[in-house]
């Protein structure tokens, strides 16, 4: 049967397709060092349940290809303003990342990309409302242990979990057993900080509130070396908690 948990993992790939390798304007030495700053590396894993218990929606190819978690609409879209907007022209430092698309190679990369990634979310969400009339979307990443120069949140002092929330899609009874789930594993837990919101797909967003969201992100020194990208020797232990954690959260009503 269709579970009713859909986890969504948008920044864990590593892949640049090599079609368009030649797009980025960094030496491949600096662009390894962005992917290791830019990339949710392990959340794949680390967020991994049994299909009988949740469907999972990956995006294929790293967020300097195409952000799946922006709006396509620039005007619409915050992160825009530095240069990170669905297609990135800038780094987490600022320095420019790639040449600005032109407006067909804009449409081609969410053809590619964004549009069939977000057409598979929509369907899994889709099938847990015809199964179940419920669906609750997990929308797994994780972050540096210090702030990245982009960040709008500079504050040193990161919680070990971050939840983000949506005004209208993750009430308070779901917020509050996310937050109790992680703190009985012994970790602290800070609500929208350092970053906020959770996704909805948009066919659902402000309309269904049959939807519910989430945004769960971990601090990367918890399960890696955050210089070389490595597991941790906590890894093993970090995805047996979180696993539990997302039980536990799925179970909450």
């Amino acid at each position: 049967m269709t579970p009713s948990l859909v986890l969504h993992i948008p920044h864990a790939s590593l892949v640049i397709p090599p079609d368009l390798a030649a797009d980025f304007l960094l030496t491949p030495e600096q662009l390894d060092h962005e992917l290791l700053a830019m990339t949710d590396r392990y959340t794949d894993e680390l967020f991994a349940l049994p299909s009988t218990l949740a469907t999972t929606v990956a995006f294929p190819v790293s967020r300097v290809v195409v952000d799946p978690e922006r709006f396509t609409d620039d005007e619409r879209e915050p992160m825009a303003q530095k240069g990170m907007g669905v297609i990135y022209t800038r780094t987490s430092s600022g320095r420019p990342l790639r040449r600005p698309p032109s407006v067909a190679q804009r449409r081609d990369l969410l053809a590619r990309f964004y549009e069939p990634h977000h057409a598979a979310l929509t369907t899994a969400v889709d099938r847990a409302l015809a199964a179940h009339g419920t669906c609750l979307v997990l929308d797994g990443h994780s972050f540096p242990t210090r702030p990245l120069p982009y960040e709008d949140d500079q504050d040193p002092d990161r919680a070990d979990i971050c939840l983000g929330t949506d005004a209208s899609h993750t009430p308070a009874w779901l917020r509050d057993a996310a937050a109790a789930a992680f703190e009985a594993l012994g970790w602290s837990v800070a609500i929208d900080r350092p970053f906020a919101g959770a996704l909805v797909p948009m066919r659902y967003c402000g309309k269904d509130l049959r939807v519910r969201a989430l945004m769960i992100e971990v601090r990367r020194d918890l399960y890696m070396d955050e210089r070389s990208g490595a597991r941790g020797p906590a890894f093993d232990e970090v995805r047996e908690r979180i696993g539990r954690a997302l039980r536990t959260i799925a179970g909450a009503r």
